[in-house]
Order: C-alpha cells, then structure tokens, then sequence
C-alpha cells in the first residue's frame, strides 16, 4: 500500500512493525485520511504473519495533537452522521495483534484516545494526555469518555473531560494510564523493546490473552471468566502449548511458531 500521511516499517525489530503518524507541521492531527491510513495499515500487518505486535507513534513533540478541526468545523449533525468517521476507529479496534503507544509531547483529543486504542502505553517525559473538546464546544467522541474512565476512574476522567485539564506522563502512571515512563531519546526504543518481549511469545495465545483481557471491560465478571476459560481450553489445540510447555520442562527457550 501506498500511504502519505504515515510512514509504515514493517520489520523494525524481529516480528515487531511500527506506524509513524506523519504529519509533523500540523502536529499529527488525525483527519479523515490518516485515521484511514492507520486502520488500513494495522489490516495489512495484521495479516502479516512475519508480524506479532506493532508500535504505533508520532514524534518526539506530538504523538497527536487531536482531531483536525479545520476538517469538522462546519460539519453539521447530519454531516457527521453520513461520514461516519468513528467506523475507521473502530477498524482499528478490531486489531488482533497488540498494540503499543509510544508517546511523546501532546496526546490530547483524539491523540489521547487512540493513545488509549492501544493496548499498552510507553510515555516520554515530556508526554501530556488530555481530552480538551470541552474547550471547543464539545466532547471526546471516539472513546475519550469511556476508556479514559476506565483507566484512570471517574473522579479524574470527569475532570479532565469537563475542564480540559491536560496531565503530566507522572500523573497518567499514577492513574494507571501508561506503563512506563522513559527519557524523550528512549521513549521509542522501549516501546519497541516492549513490543518484541510480546512478539517473543506465541502469537496465538497472545492474540486470545489480548481478547480476555479487553473483555473485562465489556462483561460482568462470570461471563468474562466464562471466555477466558474457552480461550485458555483453545490453546491446548496449539503446536506452540505443546513447544512451550516441553520447553519449560527440558529448561530451554521456547521457539513458537504460531501454530
């Protein structure tokens, strides 16, 4: 595929891929054609089976500044209901390879909510997350509302919605946003290093964890134990639960295969 606003590495650490955001003068603001570019490029690496988890950033001044408002300003209601633009995010959701975040600067709007899109999130020191929509007349609309609140509990989800208030990387940790926090020169280079400790396991049995683990968050607690048994009973038709059991018997690395 050919791509303009992102650059696409297919291979940046072994079974590892990475998508830049690349629109650096407008401090990657997500319009319509880059938000498609990002789905249709985690479709294809998806596909990839030399791919087992994929680093999604921006820059070391902007993982995304937020939504191009230039782009929805004089949208009306039923222009944004024929656009539909929030089906590109949910493109995006379905990845069923892990997603890692690495983030640096701004990650407010809908930086901050595909920031969260993520499965894991790597921080600068320099990182600020925040949903400031407020600011502009309106609210997070891609899932700013509801994963935001999840993460980090409603106290502070309702403050930062309804103030605009953004938050410092130590703050976002605390809250249990972000997994780490790394100097600005090596925010990247841990995500990386985090994405190729994921892809160093069986790529199925990280696929259904993922699945679980996302599924705590949309069932009540029995139905949630319900599908990770069926998930956990599934790996046991796997070549790669046999490897990785023999494995850890006759003291060695395992080698998955992904079969």
């Amino acid at each position: 595929m050919n791509f303009e606003l992102i650059l696409v590495e297919p291979q940046i650490a072994p079974f590892v891929a990475m998508v830049r955001l690349n629109r650096p003068k407008e401090l990657n603001a997500l319009n319509l054609q880059l938000m498609g570019e990002i789905r249709d490029a985690l479709a294809m690496l998806d596909e990839d089976e030399n791919v087992r988890a994929i680093v999604i950033t921006g820059n070391e001044r902007a993982f995304a500044a937020g939504a191009d408002i230039k782009q929805m300003a004089g949208r009306t209601a039923i222009d944004m209901l024929k656009i539909d633009q929030f089906s590109t995010w949910d493109g995006i959701r379905r990845t069923k390879k892990p997603l890692i975040a690495a983030v640096s600067g701004f990650a407010l709007g809908g930086g901050c909510e595909l920031a969260m899109l993520c499965d894991m999130i790597v921080a600068s020191e320099t990182a600020q997350f925040g949903q400031p929509e407020i600011n502009i007349g309106v609210m997070p609309g891609a899932g700013g509302t509801q994963r935001l609140t999840r993460a980090v509990g409603k106290a502070r989800a309702m403050e930062m919605v309804l103030t605009g208030r953004f938050i410092s990387a130590r703050e976002a940790q605390d809250a249990g946003l972000i997994n780490k926090i790394v100097p600005v020169d090596l925010f990247l280079d841990e995500a990386i290093k985090l994405a190729a400790s994921v892809a160093a396991k069986s790529p199925i049995a990280v696929q259904l964890a993922k699945e679980s683990v996302l599924k705590a968050f949309e069932t009540p607690l029995q139905e949630g134990l319900y599908f990770e048994r069926k998930n956990f009973y599934m790996l046991f038709a796997t070549e790669d639960q046999k490897e990785g059991m023999a494995a850890f018997v006759e003291k060695r690395p395992a080698d998955f295969k992904g079969k």
